[in-house]
């Protein structure tokens, strides 16, 4: 098969695709579900609890483990090529 000059010019100058984005609000979407799941088996509603002192710890606990869920999906999908 044989190419042409053009052809092989704008092949080479077409952008990369990265599916870093993607992977990030998937892995996003995980770190709510999870977090939904947590204030839910606390026996509250995600979303709906305001951060004070009177808090309870589990509400603590979960709002933790979400927020290191996120930083890993910042430190890993976010940068990650995704062909």
């Amino acid at each position: 098969m044989r190419f042409s000059t053009a052809f092989l010019v704008t092949l080479g100058m077409a952008p990369v695709a990265l599916g870093g984005p993607i992977a990030y609000a998937l892995c996003q979407t995980g770190c709510n579900s999870l977090a939904v799941a947590c204030y839910a088996a606390a026996g509250f509603t995600f979303g709906t609890v305001v951060a004070t002192v009177a808090t309870p710890a589990v509400i603590v606990g979960c709002n933790a483990g979400l927020g290191t869920c996120s930083a890993a999906c910042a430190t890993v999908a976010l940068f990650a090529p995704t062909p």
